[in-house]
């Protein structure tokens, strides 16, 4: 797995956002941020891009696990309950792989486990090494 976490060491948008990894495995990937004031919107509740690029940083990590590149062709999100302080985690779960596209679920959740969001992606999975 070094090939993966050097993968998240060099994406500077998540490292900006504050994401954390907190556990990969192929096909799998579990990720972390905190909320902060700067993550809110004018209601003051976290914005919907924060949600979704937490999501996608999790499909990203899982999908690109194997050791070959993986981009996304698809992906849809889902608010469930609003949020504003504290920790989130993604946590991504690979649901079918073929030689050429995988699909993944990807749930936002809260520390008491509230779910916040589910997100939906596909890739498509090229031949071509990471980081090669």
């Amino acid at each position: 797995m070094d090939v993966i976490e050097k993968y998240f060491k060099n994406d500077n948008y998540a490292n900006n956002l504050g994401v954390e990894l907190v556990d990969v495995r192929e096909g799998y990937a579990k990720v972390s941020m905190v909320v902060g004031d700067q993550h809110l919107n004018g209601v003051k509740i976290l914005h919907g891009g924060v949600i979704f690029s937490l999501a996608d940083v999790a499909f990203s990590i899982a999908s690109n696990s194997y050791g070959t590149i993986a981009v996304a062709i698809n992906a849809n999100i889902s608010f469930i309950k609003a949020f504003s302080k504290g920790r989130l985690f993604a946590e991504a779960i690979e649901q079918s792989k073929n030689s050429k596209l995988a699909n993944y679920e990807i749930k936002v959740t809260d520390e008491q486990m509230n779910l916040i969001a589910i997100f939906n992606g596909m890739v498509y999975r090229k031949k071509d090494k990471l980081l090669s």
